[in-house]
């Protein structure tokens, strides 16, 4: 035990500084991360870095097992099932058939097509944590592509930890699973709300009663001789993040959170060696297929299915990464003895160049989509992507509503009862059945396209309200609304002054701005009795006063 927290001190110690300047100069911390592992990593002991590095990503696991919405991935479960079990299959046998044939036995090539075709959801959520609390499209494809990715590794932890291999042995194993996953769900529906209601109003004891949760299902993991991964992922899945429970208690675990994740990419540094010439090309093909091939399939799949280019370009960028899981089979493996050190080494590699390229798409990502957009025909020509919906050609005076969340809805509903002509533009395929069957004109699009402002009939409006908390979007706005009067909506209260200066009416700023006070503006600027000039004029002292008192 001394020696393992020996190994996580100097980890840490060499991660302080690096993180100090990644945060000094706005600079993504996961590269900062691995570095620091792999500057000492030739200071510590590699089977203490396996250890830390296994438990690690079982409570990483399970923390992210917890934050998955049930009610948020069933809505596009059909699709991102099939989408995630599609990408599996052409990434993952595709690179198993170009590792036969670039010599690699079969079992090998085995785990470098799982490599391949699983993503992380450690990094893939945590980029992506903004969206899915926004409740983004691809957001919630990201989670949700990533939730059916896990149940697939799972599978994989069970046949690989299986000894010796035979198919008796394989269908015990995965019974063993199954048997942890389903007591998992028993667990979340039957059980939990008796633990909250015992548990009252203390944090300490819900927390505590999480955590022993946790350690039953490990220890019974341990006891039918499955991977710990499989337990933590299990006793993730018997808590609910729905439940009516103080915010605290989820604030908690998403310390733990923080801290495993540091302690993850710490480890992944930690874990590189100086490779050969023939590890470094498996490793850089490994990292290409990685970050270049599965972003693409994924794409390509999810605009089948009907999901805007823009949407389906920027989660496929959120897959670009190997999974924890692969991590977790290939170090099992190790310690078994089935993977060759060359292939595994190769896989680290790959998961450390990918994790740090996947932090630097995910901030250019927006510039990445627009790159691609320029040179192929994602906007233009496909009818899967055009804008469609039902606008009367007599609109004219409307008011233009992006996004029909809940602040649409009541933007909707206002509109509405003032008998004030309204169109509604969104992309989100999960409401375009309320869209047909409740708005009286409706523009399904992305609002970053400039055939759904045309479609929408922009430049006849007499204003723009955007409820969605997305800064292409704003700047779509902004673009396309010309002479209209906009009104927009960020959290950023320093954007939402830049955006002021733009030409926005008004910016609707989380914590400043209520949806009931937007609308109650937006009628006051209707009805007259307040003017755009004075109204940008107060709403910019309110914010400037905000961003002076942070």
């Amino acid at each position: 035990m001394t020696e393992l927290l020996s190994t996580v001190a100097i980890l840490f110690i060499a991660a302080g500084p690096l993180v100090l300047v990644a945060n000094r100069f706005d600079l993504p911390v996961v590269p900062s991360l691995i570095l620091a592992g792999l500057l000492v990593g030739w200071r510590v002991d590699e089977q203490l870095v396996l250890e830390l590095a296994g438990w690690g990503i079982a409570l990483l696991v399970f923390v992210f097992a917890v934050q998955v919405r049930p009610d948020a991935v069933r809505v596009v479960l059909r699709d991102s099932e099939q989408v995630a079990i599609g990408q599996i299959l052409l990434v993952g046998a595709g690179s198993v058939a170009v590792g036969v044939v670039a010599g690699l036995p079969i079992d090998q090539a085995a785990y470098v097509g799982l490599a391949a075709a699983l993503s992380s959801t450690i990094v893939g959520t945590a980029l992506l944590q903004g969206d899915i609390e926004r409740n983004l499209v691809r957001g919630r494809l990201a989670e949700s592509v990533h939730f059916v990715q896990d149940l697939v590794a799972v599978l994989a932890v069970l046949v690989v930890s299986v000894r010796p291999f035979a198919l008796e042995t394989v269908a015990v194993q995965v019974g063993y699973g199954l048997s942890l996953l389903a007591a998992g769900a028993l667990v979340h529906w039957l059980v939990f709300d008796t633990i909250v209601r015992v548990a009252g109003d203390s944090d300490e004891q819900l927390i505590i009663s999480i955590i022993a949760i946790l350690v039953v299902f490990l220890g019974a993991a341990q006891y039918a001789g499955v991977s710990i991964v499989v337990g933590a992922f299990a006793a993730g899945v018997a808590v609910p993040r729905e439940t009516k429970t103080q915010f605290s208690v989820f604030d908690g675990l998403a310390s733990i959170r923080d801290f495993f994740v540091a302690v993850f990419f710490l480890t992944i540094g930690a874990l590189v060696t100086v490779p050969t010439t023939a590890t470094l090309a498996l490793g850089a093909a490994l990292a290409l297929v990685t970050a270049v091939v599965t972003p693409a399939v994924t794409a390509v799949l999810l605009a089948s299915r009907g999901y805007g280019w823009r949407s389906a370009v920027l989660t496929g960028l959120s897959l670009d990464q190997v999974s924890e899981f692969t991590l977790a089979i290939a170090i099992e493996a190790l310690i078994l003895g089935l993977i060759a050190p060359a292939v595994f080494e190769a896989i680290i590699l790959a998961a450390a160049a990918t994790m740090i390229t996947s932090a630097l798409t995910r901030t250019y990502d927006e510039q990445i989509y627009r790159w691609l957009a320029s040179r192929l025909p994602l906007e233009s020509g496909d009818q899967t992507t055009a804008p469609r919906g039902s606008v009367p050609e007599s609109l004219a005076d409307h008011v233009v509503v992006v996004g029909y969340g809940r602040k649409g809805r009541q933007l909707v509903e206002r509109c509405e009862r003032l008998a004030v002509p309204y169109v509604v533009i969104e992309n989100d395929p999960l409401r375009l059945e309320a869209l047909e069957h409740t708005c009286m004109a409706y523009v399904f699009a992305d609002a970053t396209d400039p055939r759904a402002w045309e479609a929408a009939a922009v430049e006849d409006a007499r204003v723009v309200v955007s409820t969605v908390d997305s800064p292409p979007v704003s700047e779509a706005v902004v673009a396309q609304a010309g002479q209209t009067d906009a009104m927009l909506h960020t959290a950023d209260a320093t954007y939402a002054r830049e955006l002021l200066e733009r030409g926005a009416v008004y910016v609707s700023v989380d914590h400043v701005l209520a949806t009931q006070q937007l609308v109650e503006y937006l009628d006051a600027v209707e009805t007259g009795t307040v003017t755009n000039e004075s109204l940008r004029a107060d709403h910019r002292v309110a914010l400037e006063e905000r961003v002076d008192s942070r």
